[in-house]
C-alpha cells in the first residue's frame, strides 16, 4: 500500500471531513493528526523530523492510503516528491472562517497545551509541532491574526506554484462530492458528503484521543 493522495491544506479547512470523504471512496486509511494522537508510536516520526533527523516516508505512513491536515500537510513537498504519481488535494476555506476556527482551537492548544491535561504522547507532539506549525509555519506569530492569514494564503500560493494543474484540486468542502470525485476518477457515493469535527470535537480529541 502507498499514498495516492497527500493533503497540502493547513488544519481547521475540512480536514476531518476530507479524510472521512476519501475513505468513503476507497483511499483509506487516511493520516491524520487524529492518528497520530491516537497511535503513540507515531510521534517520534515527527519529534525526529524537527530535530533534523533522516525520516523515512514510507515508514512513517506504512498502512496509508491518504493524508490530509497537519503534521502531514507540513511537509506536503516531500511527499510530492516521494509519491510522484499521487494526487495533491489542497483544502482551502474562506479566510475569515479558517482564522475563526484556528483561533478557537489548534491556536490555543498550540498556545497553552503544557497545562492541558492531556496524555504525555500528546504533549509530546504538541512539543514537536511548536517548530514545525508555530515556528516555521507561521514564524511564531500563531495568534496575530494578519501574520497567520498570510501564511494561510501564502500555503495556497505555494501549492500552486509547485504542483502542476492536472495533479491538483484546490478544493473546499463546501464544494461536496462532484470536484472530489471527478478529480479522482471515482463515482460519487449516495451519501451525504461528511461533516465532523467541531470546535468542541476537536477540543475533545486532543485531551482524550
Amino acid at each position: 500500500m502507498s499514498i495516492t493522495v497527500i493533503g497540502s491544506g493547513f488544519g481547521r479547512t475540512g480536514t476531518a471531513s476530507l479524510k472521512r470523504a476519501l475513505e468513503m471512496l476507497g483511499f483509506g486509511p487516511c493520516h491524520h493528526m487524529e492518528e497520530v494522537l491516537e497511535n503513540p508510536e507515531q510521534v517520534a516520526h515527527w519529534q525526529a523530523f524537527v530535530a533534523g533527523e533522516s525520516v523515512d516516508w514510507s515508514e512513517v505512513f506504512k498502512g496509508y492510503r491518504a493524508q490530509v491536515d497537519w503534521p502531514g500537510a507540513h511537509v506536503w513537498r516531500e511527499l510530492a516528491a516521494a509519491y510522484p504519481d499521487a494526487k495533491v488535494i489542497h483544502s482551502v476555506r474562506p479566510d475569515d472562517a479558517w482564522w475563526k476556527s484556528f483561533s478557537a482551537t489548534i491556536g490555543p492548544v498550540l498556545l497553552n497545551y503544557k497545562a492541558m491535561p492531556s496524555p504525555s504522547h500528546v504533549t509530546a507532539m504538541m512539543e514537536a509541532m511548536q517548530i514545525a506549525i508555530v515556528e516555521q509555519t507561521f514564524g511564531g506569530k500563531i495568534s496575530d491574526k494578519e501574520s497567520a492569514l498570510a501564511a494561510y494564503r501564502r500555503r495556497t500560493e505555494e501549492v500552486r506554484a509547485a504542483i502542476p494543474p492536472e495533479r491538483l484540486l484546490v478544493f473546499d468542502v463546501a464544494e461536496g462530492w462532484a470536484p472530489l470525485c471527478a478529480f479522482l476518477n471515482v463515482t460519487a457515493p449516495n451519501e451525504p458528503f461528511p461533516r465532523v469535527n467541531s470546535t468542541e470535537e476537536f477540543l475533545q480529541a486532543v485531551q482524550n484521543p
